[in-house]
Order: C-alpha cells, then structure tokens, then sequence
C-alpha cells in the first residue's frame, strides 16, 4: 500500500501542485494516534477535492458564453433603405468580438409581412426580403465562424402569420392544412349578433378571436389578430415545426430561441364539454374586457402539455448536436412566475431547455428597487433553478426600457456587472454596453403593433415597444452612423451625437470601457467557476462574492443616491485590502487602487469590482 505521504503529494500535485500546504498537513497527522489519522488523511483527500472540484471540469461552450441580442432592424443598414439588414450585422461582427460577444442573437429574419416585425412569419425557411438572401445569412455565418462567434436565431412556434400559405389554405378548408389552427364557431346573442367563442383576450388587447368570412368562423390569435395561433394538438403541425428546427441548425447555427413558448396549447376543449371555458377575471382595478391584465389566463398559457412539447424539440436539438459534434443550445421565452418557469430546465425524464430564459432581472426590479429587491431577484432564481443547471442573465431585451431609462443612466455599469459576473451565461441586449437609452417615437410614427391596438394617441406610450428598439448609435453621423438614408424606419433617439459606441471607443472611462473589463474579468476561474454569496449590506448597497480557491473577487453597487460607508469583513474570509479591478464611470476610483474591506465610502451609483490581494 502506498504511504499516506506519497499519497497526499500525489493528490496534492495533481491538483495544483500544493505540496508544501500538504506537507505540514502530514507532520500534524503524524502526531496523532492511528485513528485520528485515519479520520484526518479522509479529511484531507475531501478537502482536495473540495478545494480543486472544478479545475478540471470541462463546460461547453454556451455554459459561460456572452449572448447579444441583436434587433435586426436596428442594428446596422448595409444598402441604405433605412431598415437594418444581415449584410449590416455581418459588417459589425468584428466590433461583438472587440467587446468579447460569445453568440449573436438574432430577432426573427424569416419572411414576414411585418405586421409585428417578423414575429409573424410567413415562411420559415426564406430570409426576409429586406433583410436580404440566403447567401447573404450563409456569407453572415462563415465569416462569424471565423471569428469564433456563433450565430442563434429567433423561432416563433407558436403562431404564423394570417399571410401565411398554411393559414390561406387553412381559411380555405384545404383538407391538408384545415387543422393547422384554432377555429371555432362561435354564437349569436341575443340580438342575433355573431359573438366571439368566448372571453379570451389577446396579449396585445382586444378580443383574442377574429372572425374569417371565408371559413365562417372565428381563429385564435394569442397576440396580434394578424399572428394565428398554431394547432399544436395536431402532429402534422409538431412535425412541421421539428423540421423548421433541423432545417435551420443543419445549415449551421448554433441555436435557436422559441418564444413565447408557454402559448403553445390552450385548453383542451374536450374536457370542458367541447367548448372553450371563459377565463376568470382578476379583479384589478382600471382594466377593462379589453385588456389583456382584465383576465386569469388559466387556459390559454401555461398548459402541462407544453413541457412535454419543450422535451420533444429538445430531443430534435440533442439529435443534430450529436451527428455535428457540437452543441445546438435550445433557449426558451415564457414570461411566467418563476415555479413554472424552471421547469423548462427539464423534470425527471423529461429533458427541457439548454437556457430558459430567467427574467427576473427585467420583470421584477424597476426604478423603486432598492439593494434588497436585487439580492431577492438573484438569489431567488439560484434556489429554484436546479442544482447543475446554469443560470442566466439579462436586464434588458427588445420588449422592456433600456436601463438608462428604466432606472437612470448612472446604474449602467452597475446592472452590467450584474449580468456579466453573476455565476452562468450572460445576455445583452444591443447597445447596453454603451447605456443606450429609450427613444422617443411619437404616435404619428409608432410602428410597435401592441402599441397601435391601444388606439390611444396620449396614452400609448406605456406600452409601446418602440422606444427600446430604435437604430443602434454608432457614431455622431448621419442618424447615428447607422443608416444613409433620409428616413430610417425608427427615428433614431436624441442625443446620438454624443452617445455612440466612436465616442465611447475613445474615451478614457465610458460604459463601452467597463463593459470590455468585464467581459475581459469574466473569463477568470473565478467568475467560470467560482462560487457565490449575496449580502444587501443596507437598503442601498447589494454586494456579491465570487471566489475560486485563493481568488476572491467582490462587486459592490450602491444603487441608492446617498453616499454610504459598508463593511466587506460581512462575507466570510474577506479581509484586509483589496485592489480595484473595475469601477462604473462616475466613481473616483481607478484600476490597482487599493480599499479597506472594514470600511470602504461609496458615493451613490458608484459600483467597483474587487480583488482581495493575499
């Protein structure tokens, strides 16, 4: 048997070499008796590999990757018509790389009407005209292959467009397509007039059925009445989304997110005596039958049918990832509570989402969340996702206000922290980096279809999502470097000339410079690996620790307007000084400066990274 000694140096050097730790372990075994040695050298090889349990853990490549979300309409114009296209974002891949993107995503570029701006599809397997050709997106994915940066689509499962082949045959009783969606009959009132099925109400307002001379009946649209909902009970429908699916991971991207993925089954009727029961009303005040919040959606989203759906197109997804060698990530959108949502992570045997996508960041914190609010929201989604499933990150996307605006411009560098150093995958919205902040579109240009179904020219404004998705400020030039032409399809939000990514690029501080220290600060062991703690230190301050061994890092934030003076020694094993990594834009303090852990002074919005020196 090999002796205790030349057991613990081989551990020891195996797991990084810390023989001189392990050698004064031993002399101390040596002067107990037999039994505690025993209980002692089983200690020892525990702690080892407690100490070094991920050094050699190997993580796929989405597991710790950046995402952006890239709107496509609005991040970069190639041929001068006002609308981005993928000629554009082909042409800006080297800036994503500059910054340390891992995967661009996507929104939907398949062709569409563009009543909801590709989110309602026409054709799944053909790019968007405007947005140019298939050998434009081919050209898009090699040259992103070469610079090591992968390419994710937008897939929309749930509804088409009404412009659709599938739903013109559909309307039309063709016999192959005739239950692709939901039809129903409705009824005649008591005054003879024909009157919805039921009460439903869809997302963007208003009656979720619309009525089709042609067929004579109504359709179920969960969004816009131009955005039928498939009829996913029927097979020929899953199949023909599981081809979508293989038709687009096998011409190489790396992935896909489905959205809105908890609309995909409504009740079944059969069990409500063959008729679509009315939803209950939730009782909030100042809503009307109109109003999408006027209702308890108890059968139109969140149907137990939809997880077992969720494990089958991941069973498409895990089938091409294995014959190409490579992962295809699955990521999944369902604005839901945060019980249903981790169940897109999978149950028993049922395999779920890659990347379920976690909004508590976005729906759960807003302009009057305080320090508490924030450890609540991370701390949360830690303790229900599960165990060896990877968190996510984001605060911002193409439907909710920019932090900028939805908070104050100051908090920037703060809640990118947040997402770039909290343990998991990170996702960016286009232009965060910068602090990008809401545009103004008046009600004479609104486009946004959730928006225009208020009809209400003073009001609209709440619930428009414009203002999140107007043009990408590149530089202080014509409509901010992103576009030649005279009118671009969002006005380009005010105040570009002094906001932009040049301006940024060439200044000593800008939230373009932190971001890029984050990006840079996150591929340490600590931040891949690392483990977590949380402490809201007061109403003001959040602080967070990560720590990989000997490495400890800890990111404080005040997000408060007052100035406060906080005690690090509150986390466990932080002591002593500790040396600036990165710090938000407006602080005093520098890269290598040096804190006391037992009392460091905040001014308010200030937000540091930082290293405790051993």
């Amino acid at each position: 048997m090999m002796p205790v000694a030349d057991i613990i140096k081989e551990i020891s050097q195996e797991e990084g070499n810390q023989v001189k730790y392990f050698e004064d372990l031993l002399e101390k075994i040596k002067k107990l008796n037999m039994m505690w040695k025993v209980l002692l050298f089983a200690f020892v090889v525990t702690t080892v590999q407690g100490r070094y349990e991920n050094v050699n853990m190997k993580q796929d490549w989405w597991e710790t990757a950046i995402f952006y979300q890239i709107y496509s309409r609005s991040f970069m114009d190639s041929d001068g018509d006002g609308v981005g296209d993928i000629n554009g974002i082909t042409s800006r891949l080297e800036y994503l790389k500059e910054i340390g993107v891992d995967v661009a995503w996507l929104s939907p570029i398949f062709k569409s009407p563009m009543h909801d701006f590709g989110y309602d599809v026409s054709d799944y397997y053909t790019i968007q005209p405007e947005y140019g050709t298939m050998e434009d997106f081919e050209h898009l994915l090699r040259k992103a292959n070469d610079l090591n940066i992968r390419i994710v689509l937008d897939f929309v499962p749930n509804h088409t467009s009404n412009e659709s082949e599938w739903f013109i045959k559909s309307s039309n009783k063709d016999e192959y397509y005739n239950d692709w969606y939901i039809w129903e009959n409705g009824y005649l009132d008591e005054h003879g007039r024909r009157r919805p099925p039921n009460n439903w109400v869809s997302v963007f307002r208003k009656s979720a059925w619309t009525f089709m001379t042609n067929r004579d009946q109504y359709y179920l649209h969960q969004f816009g009445e131009a955005q039928p909902d498939l009829n996913f009970r029927n097979p020929v429908v899953v199949d023909e989304m599981k081809n979508i699916i293989k038709f687009w991971l096998e011409k190489g991207v790396a992935g896909m997110r489905l959205t809105s993925i908890n609309h995909l089954f409504e009740a079944d009727k059969d069990l409500y005596g063959g008729r679509y029961p009315d939803e209950p009303l939730t009782g909030k005040p100042g809503l009307g039958p109109e109003d999408y919040g006027y209702l308890e959606h108890i059968y139109t989203k969140d149907q137990e049918e939809v997880y077992d759906m969720v494990s089958q197109f991941r069973d498409v997804f895990d089938a091409i990832s294995i014959r190409n060698n490579i992962t295809r990530v699955m990521m999944t959108d369902a604005n839901t509570n945060i019980k249903n949502a981790v169940r897109y992570y999978g149950e028993g045997i049922h395999s779920g989402a890659h990347i379920p996508f976690n909004l508590a960041l976005v729906e759960d914190l807003d302009r009057d969340s305080d320090a508490r609010d924030i450890k609540y929201a991370v701390d949360r989604w830690l303790t229900y996702k599960p165990l060896k499933k990877q968190a996510n990150w984001l605060i911002g996307n193409h439907d909710k206000s920019r932090v900028a605006s939805r908070f104050r411009p100051e908090l920037v560098d703060a809640f990118n922290m947040l997402v770039l150093l909290l343990p998991g995958i990170a996702i960016t919205y286009m232009g965060e980096e910068i602090g990008m902040i809401n545009g103004f579109v008046p009600w004479s240009e609104t486009k946004d279809p959730q928006a225009c179904n208020t009809d209400d020219p003073v009001n609209f404004i709440q619930v428009s999502r414009d203002p999140v998705r107007t043009p990408y400020q590149w530089n202080n030039g014509k409509n901010g470097g992103f576009s030649t032409a005279e009118k671009t399809w969002l006005p380009v939000a005010d105040g570009y000339e002094q906001l932009n990514v040049a301006n940024q690029r060439s200044a000593v501080r800008s939230h373009y410079q932190v971001y890029r220290t984050l990006t840079n600060l996150r591929i340490r062991p600590a931040f891949k690996y690392g483990r977590y703690e949380s402490l809201a230190l007061n109403s003001d301050v959040f602080a967070f620790k990560r720590w990989y061994n000997d490495d400890t890092y800890v990111i404080v934030m005040n997000v408060g307007k007052t100035y406060h003076v906080v005690n690090l020694t509150a986390f466990d094993l932080v002591f002593g000084q500790l040396e600036v990594e990165a710090s938000s834009v407006l602080s005093s303090r520098s890269y290598s400066d040096n804190v006391q852990a037992n009392y460091l002074d905040l001014t308010a919005d200030e937000a540091l990274v930082l290293r405790m020196q051993i």
